[in-house]
C-alpha cells in the first residue's frame, strides 16, 4: 500500500475551547504530530500579549511551524498534523483586538492547506490560562467571527462540542471518517 502524504488538520475555536488539549490528544491517539499555538509561545516567552505590528509575524510563524511539522511527518510516515489553532485565528484576534483586517487575505490563502477544520465549540467552562485570555464575554464575538470566515472560505468543517470524552470521541469520529 503507498504512503499517502501527511493531512493537515486545524483546530480553531475562541479562547479557552479545548484546542490545546484535544489537539495533543488527537495527536496522541492517533500517533501523529500536533502545532503548538504560537502566540501561546510569543505571551510565554515574552510575558506579554502582543502589540498590533507583531501580529503578521505571529500569523506568518505558525504557518511556517506547521510547515515544518509537515515535513517531520512526512520523514516519520506519520499520517496527520494537528495544528493547534490556525493563522485565521489570529486574523480574527486582529481584527477583534484592534480593528485591524489587514491579516484576512494571507489567513484565507493559508487556511486553504488543511484537509480538515476542527471547529470547537464555546460550551466549556471558561479558565484563566495565561496572559492571552481576555475573558469568557470574548468568546462568542469571537466564535461568531470565526464561523462567519469559515462559511465563506468554505472546506471540510466539523464542529466538535460536548466535554471530555465526548468532545475527543467526536474529533477522532470526524478525523477517521473525515480524510480518506
Amino acid at each position: 500500500m503507498p504512503q499517502t502524504e501527511p493531512q493537515l488538520i486545524c483546530l480553531i475555536g475562541a479562547e479557552c475551547t479545548g484546542k490545546t488539549t484535544l489537539a495533543q490528544r488527537l495527536a496522541e491517539e492517533l500517533s501523529s504530530r500536533w502545532v503548538p499555538e504560537r502566540l501561546r509561545l510569543f505571551c510565554d516567552a515574552l510575558g506579554r500579549t502582543p502589540a498590533q505590528h507583531e501580529q503578521i509575524d505571529i500569523l506568518e510563524q505558525q504557518a511556517r511551524d506547521e510547515m515544518a511539522s509537515l515535513e517531520e511527518a512526512t520523514r516519520h510516515r506519520q499520517r496527520y498534523v494537528f495544528c493547534d489553532t490556525a493563522p485565521l485565528l489570529t486574523a480574527v484576534y486582529s481584527e477583534f483586538v484592534f480593528g485591524d483586517t489587514s491579516l484576512y487575505p494571507r489567513a484565507r490563502e493559508l487556511h486553504a492547506r488543511y484537509a480538515m477544520t476542527l471547529l470547537l465549540e464555546p460550551d466549556l467552562p471558561w479558565i484563566a490560562d495565561g496572559l492571552q485570555r481576555d475573558g469568557a464575554h470574548v468568546q462568542l464575538p469571537i466564535h461568531t467571527k470565526i464561523v462567519k470566515e469559515l462559511q465563506d472560505i468554505g472546506g471540510l468543517i466539523h464542529h466538535v462540542a460536548g466535554s471530555g470524552e465526548l468532545r475527543c470521541a467526536s474529533a477522532l469520529a470526524a478525523v477517521c471518517a473525515g480524510i480518506t
